[in-house]
């Protein structure tokens, strides 16, 4: 195959052994039809020289990359489910399909898929996604790419051919197998499930491996465990906070949807914010509000808490607890860093960054539904006061909830003010992905097989991330 010099392939998760994943083939589908290609992506892996009949039978068809893994491999995992231990989890639609080298970073990145078929851990289901599933999903990583979320990346989406039933969405509904590219697909419930089986063994060795691949700065911690509880606190720490900059509600906050890199994945029944509002929850089935809005930071520190219980049976409680105690520091520090990344504006010190951000986020909810959540940071882009007074939401800003912000705004100087010369800003209004807006997009390639609006919005999106130009985060 045509691969250039930047694949690089570094299987790694195979050697932990037999009690962490099932081999497993992936689903013989009846059409292979390839929807979309991340080549930005692939091409930092190597594989954008792909011809589209090899990708579908690598990504479609899920023939074994040179060097790769072979059989995939289906992850055995425990979860709270809505806070609920479940001992029946695993990947039931989906396995890991390679790991290898991205080009500049060196970091190991994993192919893993969503919808290929049945596996060991689908109990009842199918082990398919709908196309609608994974149209959504494409939709989801390119936008929190652009916001500067830490994200998996949608790698391919292909159409598969296959009459689906659900009972959330008018049925039969199209099939799809979606890959998507992240940093790890272990799990926060990879360490559940070694514990529930009192395997302080299998722990160890889990943390090992997780150190040697992905903090390798941990190497010579005395305490493994606690050293790595403190990364991942960290990582988790920015994570959240990126969401809540972005508006973004996940929906499923689950311990089997935290990864142990930090990144978000897995995208279900996500929404982005249309207003100010912690109450705001994405999941229909979420109905006590557990993971809205406003409580997802106490929704994965509670996840944390799960995680460190784990790591007690390979160290001290003390530590553990140390680390965990740090979660809340970070967090504020984060979510000062994060907004003042969206607005655009050079950090001063902690103090100041956390009253400025405060003085924003009370603002927004005197608001309310006046103003929409992504419309106030493209409004106040880079401080432009001056902009944001004489654009449609200016006499908003010039009233007595935004004066606060308004004070301390005046102390803080532009980070590359020159983005302000993107096209992105010469229009009236910024670029959105509210759930009217998905549906639009469904709705004529349910129809009629057009693609047309989904494609220029992803085309949208990409100015978007180059016209913030928000730092890189994650994958």
């Amino acid at each position: 195959m045509p691969v250039s010099a930047a694949y690089r392939p570094d299987p790694r998760f195979p050697a932990l052994g037999e009690e962490f994943a099932d081999p497993v083939a992936a689903a013989d589908f009846p059409k292979t039809i390839l929807r979309y290609r991340n080549n930005r992506a692939a091409a930092g892996v190597g594989l954008d020289s792909l011809s589209d009949e090899e990708w579908i039978a690598h990504f479609g068809r899920f023939a074994p990359l040179p060097d790769n893994i072979d059989p995939p491999l289906a992850q055995r995992y425990h979860g709270h489910q809505f806070r609920v231990y479940n001992p029946e989890l695993g990947d039931g639609r989906g396995f890991l399909f390679a790991q290898l080298r991205e080009a500049g970073t060196d970091r190991l990145l994993d192919l893993g898929t969503k919808g290929s078929g049945k596996t060991p851990w689908s109990r009842t289901a199918d082990g398919r996604l709908t196309l609608k599933g994974g149209v959504r999903e494409v939709l989801a990583t390119a936008m929190l790419e652009a916001l500067g979320v830490p994200t998996s990346r949608t790698f391919s989406l292909v159409e598969t051919g296959e009459n689906l039933v659900r009972g959330d969405e008018p049925s039969p509904t199209r099939s799809s197998v979606l890959v998507r590219l992240s940093h790890s697909h272990i799990r926060f419930g990879t360490f559940q499930r070694h514990a529930f089986f009192q395997r302080a063994d299998r722990i160890q060795a889990l943390t090992d491996h997780v150190v040697e691949t992905y903090y390798p700065e941990l190497s010579d911690a005395a305490d493994k465990g606690a050293a790595l509880l403190g990364a991942v606190v960290a990582r988790m720490a920015r994570l959240t906070a990126r969401w809540m900059a972005a508006g973004f509600v996940h929906g499923v906050l689950n311990t089997d949807n935290m990864s142990l890199t930090g990144e978000s994945f897995d995208y279900g029944p996500y929404r982005f914010l249309p207003r100010s509002d912690p109450a705001f929850t994405a999941a229909y089935f979420d109905q006590t509000g557990l993971y809205a809005f406003g409580r997802q930071p106490e929704a994965v520190f509670w996840n944390l808490q799960q995680l460190a219980g784990c790591l007690t049976l390979i160290g001290e409680t003390e530590p553990l607890v140390a680390a965990l105690n740090a979660f809340g520091p970070a967090y504020r520090r984060e979510l000062s860093a994060a907004l003042l990344a969206r607005l655009g504006l050079t950090p001063n010190d902690e103090d100041t960054d956390f009253a400025l951000s405060q003085a924003l986020l009370k603002g927004m909810a005197a608001a309310g539904d006046r103003v929409r959540w992504e419309p106030v940071f493209f409004d106040w882009f880079c401080g432009s006061t001056h902009r944001a007074l004489a654009g449609p939401r200016g006499e908003v800003y010039g009233e007595a909830p935004f004066v606060e912000f308004r004070r301390l705004l005046a102390d803080y100087t532009p980070d590359r003010p020159e983005r302000l010369t993107h096209p992105m800003f010469g229009k009236a209004e910024p670029e959105e992905l509210l759930y009217d807006e998905i549906e639009a997009i469904w709705e004529p390639i349910a129809a009629d097989d057009d693609w047309s609006e989904f494609e220029a919005k992803l085309a949208r999106i990409e100015a978007v991330r180059l016209g913030w130009g928000l730092p890189a985060q994650g994958t």
